[in-house]
């Protein structure tokens, strides 16, 4: 191989390189749709009944002893992989009426035991995310 031989595959290279670098990046997020509507699933261990309820973004449903507030629930696009999350608080009413945060965090429809909520009655976590329900959206103050 000659010093210009050499010379000319490193050029190519590099401009090879440098198109490449120039290129559009795809985007590997899909976008987010965020919904007005969270759905849960509760089991109270003392019975073994499962419960699924709906929970509009914002507003506060008690289930058992726990106050569960969803502040966002995000799904994707229908022609994605769904990827549900949202982030959700958690209250418990203790026996003397106070109450307690026992869980402020995301929640993962995929991995419903990495954020789920455990108390020693009721386990909470999240099923999936939707944009209405049967269940009557809570009214509007009026001012």
């Amino acid at each position: 191989m000659t010093r210009k031989t050499l010379f000319v595959g490193k050029l190519v290279a590099a401009a090879a390189l440098a198109a490449l670098s120039v290129l559009p990046a795809e985007q590997a997020a899909a976008a987010r749709i965020s919904n007005s509507v969270a759905v849960f699933a509760g089991i109270d261990k003392i019975t073994g009944r499962i419960t699924t309820f709906d929970v509009y973004v914002n507003e506060t449903v008690q289930y058992g002893a726990l106050q569960v507030t969803p502040k966002v629930c995000y799904s994707r696009d229908e022609n994605e992989a769904q990827k549900i999350d949202g982030f959700v608080e958690v209250d418990e009413i203790t026996l003397d009426r106070k109450i307690r945060r026992v869980f402020s965090g995301w929640m993962f429809a995929d991995s419903p035991g990495l954020n789920a909520v455990e108390h020693p009655i009721y386990d909470v976590w999240l099923t999936g995310c939707k944009q209405s329900s049967d269940v009557p959206a809570p009214a509007k103050p009026t001012n």
